[in-house]
């Protein structure tokens, strides 16, 4: 819904950023792991800010099926980015426009 609401208030289509966001949450779900093995990456908190942040909620969910604290840290970051971006991107995008 925040990416749909992004995306139309500047001048995108929601409908098309919807159905990218489904893809790049099922990406990064399926693919983080491997990832994560690929890197050497351990920490359970690092594993869940990378899927909060690029896979959403489904990343979210990966997160909490590697571990709690995974999954409690990909939560927040998945918050936080929507945070950000709700607000700091519109007004990016003005100053943008403006310049």
């Amino acid at each position: 819904p925040i990416a749909m609401g992004i995306s139309e208030q500047t001048g995108g289509l929601p409908t098309l950023t919807a159905v990218f966001v489904v893809i790049t949450g099922i990406i990064g779900a399926v693919l983080g792991s491997s990832l994560f093995r690929v890197m050497k990456i351990q920490d359970d908190s690092v594993k869940g800010v990378a899927l909060g942040t690029t896979a959403h909620g489904l990343g979210t969910a990966r997160g909490f099926q590697i571990s709690s604290e995974a999954g409690a840290f990909a939560g927040l970051a998945m918050a936080l980015a929507a945070s950000v971006s709700a607000f700091v991107l519109p007004f990016l995008l003005s100053l943008i426009e403006r310049g």
